[in-house]
């Protein structure tokens, strides 16, 4: 047994010499934990009076190697610490790294700015889901199945019922089905349509707006336009309604405003005309307003929709929708401040 006790130390002090981590040291003791607990389970085949001096050789033991962990592990934590303190030495005479500060994407400060402009006239920010049912995003907008006004637009269909919105106007169902008017709100938001040149994208933004109350008539329509254009564009942008046709308004308006490049003479962004289309618009129509319970002989309504990247382009000139997706960094820093 003596011989079994001086074979483990032998290998044990090796084992402390030989450990150069933590982790190497802490491996050794585990093994030399378990080698001794083999050591002292054969005490049993010891006569009885023999055992309490063998039990005495083993705890001096013990206590001599466990000092000898304690004594090596001091040294490896020492040296261990000196490597970390070598690894993260930092020369503080190289030059530093540039650290570059961000900018927000041109569609969200457009998106900012029309906020601010309409929130400064009363209106509340309302945001609808993106996946929609038929009903909210085509019926209830006095759009059924059958309705030729559907052919439009190329929808996403993710189910017979449900779709990738086309249009945020679908919010101005569920505000006007769960509020009573007088209503003031904009639905800003990403919209999906199947459609894909220089001046569409199958993703894009729209910002919609509606105003529901008594007395609302066109002429607020327009005077709230007019305010609009020269908020975000400039104090002498003009504008002007031509008539068209919406399913979920009558009368139906699209909206110019005079060019911003040429100030109405005629330039190639405007194509000679000196008036730029950017949004549709009109008076909210009866069935619409039947659908969402709103009593169409108290109340009446205007609702307007811009698409953001179109009035982005036309602020800062961009003749490709496309640049506003390719996260192109030389475009991007333009819009740094």
């Amino acid at each position: 047994m003596k011989q079994k006790i001086e074979n483990l130390r032998l290998e044990t002090e090796a084992a402390i010499a030989g450990a150069e981590s933590g982790r190497a040291l802490y491996e050794a003791k585990m093994k030399f934990q378990a080698s001794l607990k083999e050591v002292m389970s054969g005490m049993k085949d010891l006569a009885k009076e023999e055992r309490p001096a063998f039990g005495k050789i083993v705890n001096e033991f013990k206590q001599t190697m466990e000092s000898a962990f304690e004594e090596r592990a001091i040294v490896v934590r020492q040296k261990e610490m000196e490597e970390k303190y070598r690894s993260e030495q930092i020369d503080v005479t190289m030059p530093g790294k540039r650290v570059v500060s961000g900018a927000l994407h041109p569609i969200t400060v457009v998106k900012n700015e029309l906020i601010d402009v309409f929130a400064g006239m009363g209106f509340k920010v309302f945001e609808g889901p993106e996946i929609e049912t038929d009903y909210y995003n085509f019926t209830a907008l006095n759009t059924p199945k059958d309705h030729p006004a559907r052919d439009m637009q190329d929808t996403f269909y993710l189910a017979e019922n449900l779709l990738l919105r086309t249009q945020t106007s679908a919010g101005q169902v569920r505000v006007m089905e769960s509020g009573k008017p007088p209503i003031k709100i904009l639905s800003p938001g990403r919209v999906f349509r199947s459609d894909d040149d220089a001046t569409h994208s199958p993703m894009f933004h729209q910002m919609e707006g509606l105003v529901v109350d008594k007395g609302i008539t066109l002429c607020d329509l327009q005077g709230m336009l007019a305010e609009f254009a020269r908020k975000m564009f400039t104090s002498s942008t003009k504008v002007r309604l031509r008539p068209s046709y919406f399913p979920f308004t009558e009368p139906s308006v699209e909206v110019d405003l005079s060019c911003s490049e040429c100030g109405g003479k005629g330039c190639r962004l405007c194509k000679g005309t000196g008036w730029i289309e950017v949004l549709g618009a009109g008076m909210v129509n009866r069935r619409v307003l039947e659908n969402c319970g709103v009593d169409p002989d108290v109340y009446t309504g205007f609702a307007f929709g811009m698409g953001i990247e179109r009035i982005a382009m036309l602020k800062y000139g961009v003749n490709n929708i496309k640049t506003l997706f390719e996260n192109d960094v030389r475009f991007l820093k333009q819009f740094k401040d």
